[in-house]
């Protein structure tokens, strides 16, 4: 079959209907000025928008990273590996125990989604369909060609709705109510809650969230219509960020499933809302305790990833955190932060680690 063109004559959306309706497999090549994308079909439903073994702008990866699912140490250590093995990415990331297959493939889903409603929306360029090309591995993700391209074009709706309304990114955003026990949260609004305090912007938030931009944002319409988010006012641009609670971590050694990460966040919210309902009635202290801001918490949480990535290639935790910087698995900058340094000690007979912010 062949099919090119150039899409001012005909959209992503409708070459895309195309290949679902008639059940195509093979791989869509797209191009817009220095942009490339392609999407690999196999009858009829999109398995995976990355070139098989690995890039070093591999579109998954990125998204990992992003997500804060793997530190920018990991990545580089993924990519180092993947160099002298020439494996496929999901391979090293399933066999490293990075992710789990059920893990890998939700994330792989939202990657392909976040992909594809960047590409609905290209008016410009060229396109051509190659059957030859297939993806070569058994797909992890098969996603309808309808139900994706209707996610794809509510998602570009949607998004001009959260532009309009999260046109500053400086403004602040604290919590106004608790949300009734009864009512359903959303993953990415627990996420979201565990960020929220009066005093860090709606960029800062989207930033940190261990989600797409578009998710954090649609995570935050939707607490702000619910009335459980209220503006706060605003923060100049160029103001240091005030801090949070302290954090301390106490990890053992344990194969990280998504279950156990979720309940984990649970607590985390749990602390947040009883720390918010305790501070209306006790009086803050003039001399605070040390405490972290948001992206020293992102610090202490690529500290971990890396704390996993030594333990699982060299069997143990390592003695103190300058070995990581010494075997160039962690650049010291990330624990040695000038407003808060972090402090960590390995536990006896390898059982685990404490880590912690280091008090002034």
């Amino acid at each position: 079959m062949a099919l090119q063109g150039n899409l001012r004559d005909f959209s992503v959306t409708e070459i895309l209907q195309l290949l679902g309706t008639q059940k195509k497999t093979g791989c869509l090549l797209l191009e817009w000025n220095t942009e490339r994308a392609r999407l690999f079909v196999l009858d009829g439903r999109i398995v995976s928008s990355r070139e098989p073994g690995m890039r070093a702008d591999d579109p998954f990866l990125s998204f990992l990273v992003k997500a804060h699912r793997l530190s920018d140490e990991q990545r580089r250590g993924i990519l180092s590996i993947q160099r002298e093995s020439g494996r496929d990415l999901e391979d090293l990331l399933e066999n490293g125990r990075y992710l789990e297959a059920d893990e890998m493939s939700n994330y792989l889903e939202r990657q392909l989604l976040d992909d594809l409603m960047q590409l609905v929306r290209w008016e410009n360029g060229t396109y051509r369909f190659d059957p030859n090309s297939r993806w070569p591995n058994p797909p992890r993700v098969r996603l309808s060609m309808e139900g994706a391209l209707i996610e794809a074009a509510r998602r570009v709706d949607e998004e001009k709705r959260y532009v309009a309304r999260f046109r500053d990114p400086y403004e602040l955003l604290g919590v106004r109510d608790l949300p009734d026990p009864d009512e359903p949260l959303s993953e990415e609004e627990k996420e979201i809650f565990g960020l929220i305090d009066g005093q860090h912007t709606v960029a800062e938030v989207v930033e940190a969230a261990p989600l797409s931009e578009y998710e954090a944002y649609e995570a935050l319409h939707r607490m702000l219509e619910a009335n459980w988010l209220e503006p706060g006012g605003r923060r100049d641009p160029g103001r240091e960020a005030p801090t949070l609670l302290p954090h301390v971590e106490i990890q053992t050694p344990a194969r990280f499933e998504l279950g156990r990460e979720l309940a984990f966040a649970g607590a985390v919210i749990a602390l947040f809302f009883a720390f918010q309902w305790s501070s209306r009635f006790v009086p803050q202290s003039p001399n605070p305790h040390p405490s972290t801001d948001v992206f020293v918490q992102q610090g202490m949480r690529q500290v971990r990833d890396v704390l996993e990535l030594y333990h699982r290639e060299s069997g143990r935790y390592p003695d103190n955190l300058d070995v990581l910087a010494d075997d160039r698995y962690l650049d010291p900058s990330v624990y040695q932060g000038a407003t808060r340094p972090l402090r960590y000690h390995r536990l006896p007979n390898d059982a685990g680690y404490v880590l912690e912010v280091a008090k002034r």
